[in-house]
């Protein structure tokens, strides 16, 4: 479940001016970090579009706004053309109207791929060239699953690459604190074999394994759809998942019955979670990680996407009071290492060589490694300089998302809203509350095909 915060509250557009070198947040050449070759070639291949302007409309507003204004300085820099970002907490109503009434941007930033797919359905977006999904597929780490997520099928009916994907999230995490694992003399676990074992190990030493909290006011049951999503693609190939979350297979198909009853191997046992298994549906997700920093702790690990760290205790300085690990895969299923996340894409809602070039700047190692360098990026480009990220935390997730062999998108937000953001939010509710996994998939099921 993405629940990705956007920060402020304005609607009306904030642009951005025209670059000058002093606005670089980075002066071009300095930090040894950086690809500046990528930059320097990029602008000697684009001077032709000096003058020319390009609007950007995405849903970054805040200090995310001020991040991408600091990569787009960078290609009014390197072009002499101005670009005018910017940005909505509507973003999602507002590009729909803007691209119906013939008054789009020049590029959208998606925060989702399913609006992008409904966009391209319609002819209002742009063709990549196919050079792009070339580019993604050798360079993206798991390339191909990248150009999936980005193709879609236009008006034609015809399936093409119409996207982007930059700025990724992961939330294939488990989130632990270093000094009660040193204490307990526990490893990180690098299979679900051992994560399990892990798991029985800690309650034979006395302890409680896990902190679960799946409340969250009306979206109360979210969390559990991660847990979810990560088990299908730990338990099934990529392709058996993204039948699931389009309903080419129905929700309580045995193979996907299968993957919440592997979450309810964890959530379900009151010797695994802190306050037992009735403590999981009603205890809010903020404040679930808390038990991690109790002492003595009262759970040595919390399943998590990235953004957890900012409802831990003030103060805590993440790699010292608190890491995290990448939820691993099954070794006996031979699954490769699947990732699951979010992410943004930038797609072409009114074309123009200004637009064109934009998108081949993102194939710039420096398109990504300035906002590595500052805060809240993660990218699965494999040609940008791991040393660039801002800390070790990002660094770390930023290598599981250049190790993963499968990525996928979060299912949930790929779900007709009825079901991501409503029956499977529900049904996880009453699993955990003692219904059999099966009649929580039926019951999911079931609304489904009411909305058919």
């Amino acid at each position: 479940m993405n629940r990705a915060l956007l920060t402020g509250v304005a609607t009306l557009a904030l642009f951005a001016g025209a670059a000058s070198a002093a606005d670089l947040k980075f002066p071009v050449g300095e930090d040894s970090r950086f690809n500046w070759d990528s930059y320097n070639q990029f602008a000697e291949a684009h001077g032709d579009i000096s003058g020319q302007t390009l609007t950007i409309f995405g849903p970054w507003l805040g200090p995310d706004k001020d991040l991408v204004e600091s990569v787009i300085a960078y290609f009014e820099e390197a072009t002499g053309a101005n670009v005018e970002y910017s940005g909505s907490d509507s973003f999602e109503q507002q590009i729909v109207i803007d691209t119906q009434a013939g008054s789009p941007p020049n590029i959208a930033v998606f925060p989702q791929p399913g609006l992008a797919a409904d966009l391209a359905a319609k002819g209002l977006l742009t063709k990549l060239p196919a050079e792009v999904g070339e580019f993604l597929s050798e360079n993206y780490a798991a390339g191909d699953s990248w150009v999936d997520l980005s193709s879609y099928a236009g008006k034609d009916g015809e399936k093409a690459l119409y996207a982007f994907p930059y700025k990724a999230d992961v939330k294939s995490l488990v989130w632990y604190v270093p000094d009660n694992f040193d204490d307990a003399g526990y490893e990180i676990p690098q299979s679900m074999e051992e994560l399990k074992a892990l798991t029985e190990q800690i309650v034979a030493d006395g302890g409680t394994p896990w902190c679960i909290g799946l409340g969250s006011g009306g979206a109360t049951g979210w969390p559990a759809t991660d847990w979810v999503e990560d088990m299908v693609l730990r338990t099934q190939p990529p392709e058996v998942y993204d039948q699931w979350v389009t309903n080419e297979i129905p929700f309580n198909d045995p193979r996907i019955v299968n993957a919440i009853d592997e979450f309810g191997w964890f959530a379900k046992n009151d010797k695994f979670v802190d306050g037992g298994a009735a403590a999981v549906a009603s205890t809010d997700f903020r404040d679930s990680p808390k038990g991690l920093f109790a002492s003595p702790p009262k759970c040595y690990m919390h399943k998590m996407a990235s953004f957890i760290p900012s409802f831990f205790p003030e103060g805590t300085e993440l790699g010292l009071d608190a890491d995290f690990f990448y939820f691993p895969a099954y070794e006996g299923e031979d699954l490769g290492k699947p990732v699951l996340g979010a992410g943004t894409l930038f797609g072409i809602t009114k074309d123009s060589p200004a637009a064109q070039a934009f998108i081949e700047f993102l194939e710039t190692p420096i398109a990504h490694e300035v906002w590595m360098a500052q805060s809240g990026f993660l990218t699965p480009f494999t040609g940008v300089n791991p040393e660039a990220y801002a800390n070790d935390a990002l660094r770390g997730q930023g290598e599981i998302l250049t190790e993963a062999t499968t990525f996928r998108f979060d299912g949930s937000d790929l779900m007709p809203g009825k079901i991501g953001a409503g029956a499977f939010w529900t049904g996880m509710v009453d699993f955990v509350g003692g219904q059999s996994a099966e009649q929580a998939a039926t019951n999911i099921q079931n609304t489904w095909e009411s909305i058919k």
